[in-house]
């Protein structure tokens, strides 16, 4: 599972013209589903979402997580985080989870998310979207597991 996780002052989903969602201070993910995945990375990554501390208080430029603020959160699905370039001009996608497999393991980490209590908005699954991100710092880390 990989995950671009993004600081932002506010974030949006547009799909077919249409606002699907949006929040404001939180964090933006871009979600990745290998192949292998299992709920075991989900699992992994729900915590680790959840509990780094991205986000400044008066002392110190990184000591609140996204719990401790209590900001949002927008999840939208990103296959082509697993795209391979390094072949030909073209990427592959063959480490990508199939639709079949990733859609419920996406699904998945959306429920996990919103089991801590906070505001979680999402993206469509497999849909064209365009993803506004108001970036902030920029912070802007990869996890993977």
């Amino acid at each position: 599972m990989r995950v671009v996780i993004q600081r932002v002052k506010s974030s949006s989903v547009i799909v077919d013209g249409e606002v699907i969602g949006k929040i404001s201070q939180g964090l933006n993910l871009l979600v990745g589903i290998a192949a292998t995945d299992t709920e075991v990375e989900l699992d992994w990554m729900t915590r680790k979402c959840l509990d780094l501390r991205l986000f400044p208080d008066q002392d110190k430029p990184w000591s609140k997580s996204i719990m401790d603020i209590q900001g949002e959160i927008l999840v939208v699905s990103q296959f082509t985080l697993y795209g391979d370039c390094r072949k030909g001009r073209r990427p592959s996608f063959s480490n990508s989870a199939a639709p079949d497999i990733a859609e419920p393991l996406y699904d998945l980490f959306v429920s996990k998310l919103k089991q801590s209590g906070l505001a979680i908005a999402t993206g469509k699954f497999g849909a064209m979207m365009d993803v506004n991100i108001e970036n902030d710092g920029p912070v802007t880390l990869i996890l993977e597991k």
